[in-house]
């Protein structure tokens, strides 16, 4: 069964599963071991956010660099988000191939699935649901605001895997990163309704607050994942500003966590943290 665990890379802390098997390497990083300046400080990995391009850039190779992707930074693929449901499929990793899928997510995506090994995919977050889904062979990233999650992201995405995988729904595991949780998310009446009408009205709770982690398991449900194939971050972003970003909880203005995955990498330089170590403790339920 999948979890997520808390590790220390360089100055870089990270959630992650270090027995996904497969070959790939991700993480959900925190906002700590960078080099970025308040309101950004300090791992702000977000190149649209308002942040110096030169602090992000540093950012950027840090991460990489916790993940053991040194020298990959060239071959990244980083989307420019748009709240959509395009995703990008990355099959080759020669040089025209990267270059075709980093024009292409540029031009706007929130998933890119990739089976090439040594192309580093990034995704960014300050409140939206980041998933990782992972096969023997590839691994998908989404990126699940509100309008993603009702357009099913999550579900095109893994359904995308499978296909350029060749991989059976059963042999997917999936990881829900830091998000803002129910709890700290009231939505109007409008869009708690349509919530309610595409998901059921476990997604609600109370009048107006949305449960965006439920509705995406939902969609994940769709597309073939087990509750028991699915692992989800416990920790609200609004609610603890000390390890994420949080656009809601800091008016926004903010930095950017990531999701961020490759087919290769390494895990040896991480270093497990135990509970209170860092800034906080991490749960998954």
């Amino acid at each position: 069964m999948p979890c997520l665990e808390r590790y220390q890379s360089g100055e870089v802390t990270l959630l992650s599963d270090a027995r996904v098997a497969g070959g790939v390497t991700f993480a959900f990083t925190e906002r700590t071991g960078g080099v970025s300046a308040t309101p950004y400080a300090s791992l702000d990995l977000g190149d649209a956010c308002g942040d110096d391009p030169a602090s992000v850039a540093e950012n950027r190779l840090r991460a990489l660099a916790a993940l053991g992707a040194d020298g990959l930074a060239g071959r990244l693929v980083n989307p420019r988000q748009v709240h959509g449901d395009e995703v990008v499929c990355v099959r080759s990793g020669d040089e025209a191939s990267v270059r075709e899928a980093q024009r292409l997510a540029r031009l706007g995506a929130d998933a890119v699935v990739c089976t090439a090994p040594d192309v580093p995919v990034l995704l960014c977050f300050a409140d939206c649901v980041p998933v990782v889904i992972a096969c023997p062979g590839g691994f998908a990233v989404a990126h699940s605001g509100w309008r993603g999650t009702l357009s099913r992201i999550a579900a095109k995405a893994a359904r995308a895997l499978c296909e350029q995988a060749g991989a059976l729904p059963g042999e997917l595991v999936a990881y829900v990163g830091p998000h803002i949780l129910v709890d700290d998310y009231e939505v109007s009446a409008e869009l708690a309704e349509r919530f309610s009408e595409e998901f059921g009205s476990g997604v609600i709770a109370g009048e107006r607050r949305l449960d965006l982690t439920a509705a995406v398991l939902s969609a994940l449900a769709e597309a073939g994942l087990d509750a028991s194939q699915v692992a989800c971050c416990a920790d609200s972003t609004a609610s603890s500003t000390g390890r994420f970003f949080s656009y809601r909880a800091e008016g926004g203005t903010c930095g950017r966590h990531g999701a961020i995955a490759v087919l290769g990498g390494s895990r040896a330089a991480w270093r497990p943290l135990e509970d209170g170590q860092g800034s906080g403790e991490e749960r998954t339920r």
